[in-house]
């Protein structure tokens, strides 16, 4: 195949008439087909934008039957392909019929190869619109981790983690401490999946009490219990052909980890009150706080449930670690927060931004939004002090043995927090280091910043 000319395919089982269509063509790559089988292969190996096609083909060339079949396949097959049908001069009412079932365009034989070419060069420019309109529409779409806001390498590998593991079938377990997104994670791992199109459906294990959970997971039959008035369906079912988000599962009931594994080894469930096995397709993805190998030594979970779930592990570093995370996580609170308060834009002012990098945040970025919001919607006027986000101790820093060591931390944390204070505007984050841009860029090389 050439690298430079597109393919066109050429359904015709006369042989002169099929050179003749080649020779006139020749500034496309030209594939003939004689027959529907061999249309059909062509169009799978070659996946041609543009197909003219005759549609009195053997057996019966007389008849358009085995032509409109083939119409109807490429259709099928590859929904924007431009069909172009050729007919004789009284087969109008079968043009029309093509063009019913999805052709592009006509033309009548005997043809004029110049209304031919113009034809096709059409159809060409038409899948081409077509195909950029597709990715315009792509790239307009936020993306899966739109929501995740970093600057810290480990946070970064976790991303790439979550990129990597969504598109197979594994079950995720994802562990962090409270407040640091995960949920989030999850999320991202459905619409990074070919599951993207189905449901996500999220559950928290520990907010829902153990004498209905089973109920609300796995449905009921009419009768099961009393005031089981009808059958109704549980997460399981309502995420098939999705991804079910079990949060808090290390407060799953023992009874309970007894029959998700079941249906991770068996992938059917069964209503409470009910006999009859419902082969389910979901994919599982877990989150939780606890330390589930604490809680298999303890025995408040099974550790073959836990070798089931924790098929990929995915581990969200909390904020504290993130040198430069709060700050920057801060600016975007901030723009978002008050365009959703609607009370005009505000600054962080540097006594704020250096309160918010020396506090712990027990409570991770959710503690930190909330923060925010408070600030924003307390502050007075334009600015936000370090008042008025009220919290902030100053940092202790432990230091390593060796000073080389010690340098190198000192450089990439004040560099990590001095581009999110600045919230990466590369010129400000110098001019406060006292260094140069090239020496900036040289630091975040040395460091693995991005």
């Amino acid at each position: 195949m050439s690298d430079t000319r597109r393919p066109l395919l050429i359904v015709e089982d006369d042989p002169a008439l099929q050179k003749q269509m080649q020779w006139a063509f020749d500034k496309y790559e030209t594939i003939v087909a004689a027959d529907r089988e061999a249309a059909i292969a062509q169009l799978r190996r070659y996946e041609p934008a543009v197909v003219t096609m005759d549609l009195g083909l053997p057996p019966h060339p007389d008849d358009p039957t085995e032509g409109l079949q083939l119409l109807e396949e490429i259709h099928t097959l590859s929904p924007d392909t431009k069909v172009i049908v050729l007919t004789g001069q009284s087969d109008h009412g079968h043009a029309l019929r093509a063009i019913a079932l999805g052709a592009h365009d006509f033309c009548t034989k005997p043809f004029e190869p110049e209304i031919l070419t113009w034809t096709i060069d059409r159809a060409f420019r038409v899948h081409e619109l077509q195909e950029e309109n597709r990715r315009l529409q792509a790239s307009q779409q936020a993306p899966a981790m739109s929501g995740i806001i970093t600057r810290d390498p480990a946070m970064q590998r976790t991303c790439r983690t979550v990129e990597k593991v969504a598109p197979t079938s594994a079950t995720v377990l994802i562990l962090g401490e409270s407040g640091t997104g995960k949920e989030l994670f999850a999320r991202a791992v459905h619409d990074l999946s070919p599951r993207r199109d189905k449901r996500f459906v999220a559950i928290n294990c520990a907010a829902i009490p153990e004498t209905l959970l089973e109920s609300e997971l796995f449905g009921y039959e009419k009768g099961a219990y009393t005031g089981a008035a009808r059958q109704t369906i549980g997460k399981f079912e309502a995420a098939n052909g999705g991804t079910l988000f079990l949060d808090e599962i290390g407060d799953l009931p023992v009874a309970l980890q007894a029959k998700l594994l079941r249906f991770l080894q068996e992938r059917v469930i069964e209503r409470v009150g009910g006999r009859q096995e419902i082969p389910v397709d979901v994919r599982i993805v877990c989150a939780t706080h606890q330390n589930l190998k604490d809680q298999i030594a303890a025995g408040r979970f099974r550790e073959d449930l836990y070798y089931r779930l924790a098929e990929i592990v995915i581990d969200i570093p909390p904020l504290r670690e993130r040198k430069g995370d709060a700050t920057l996580l801060a600016h975007a609170f901030v723009r978002r927060l008050c365009a959703e308060q609607r009370v005009g834009e505000k600054t962080l002012l540097p006594d704020a931004l250096a309160a918010i990098d020396s506090h712990p945040w027990p409570g991770n970025v959710r503690e930190l939004e909330n923060v925010i919001k408070r600030a924003v919607i307390m502050s007075e006027g334009q600015v936000i002090t370090a008042g008025d986000v009220g919290v902030g101790d100053a940092a202790t820093i432990s230091g390593a043995l060796n000073l080389r060591q010690v340098r190198d931390n000192a450089e990439k944390d004040a560099v990590l927090q001095v581009l999110g204070r600045v919230n990466g505007n590369l010129s400000k984050a110098a001019e406060l280091l006292g260094v140069s841009r090239p020496t900036l860029y040289d630091l975040m090389h040395r460091f693995g910043l991005r």
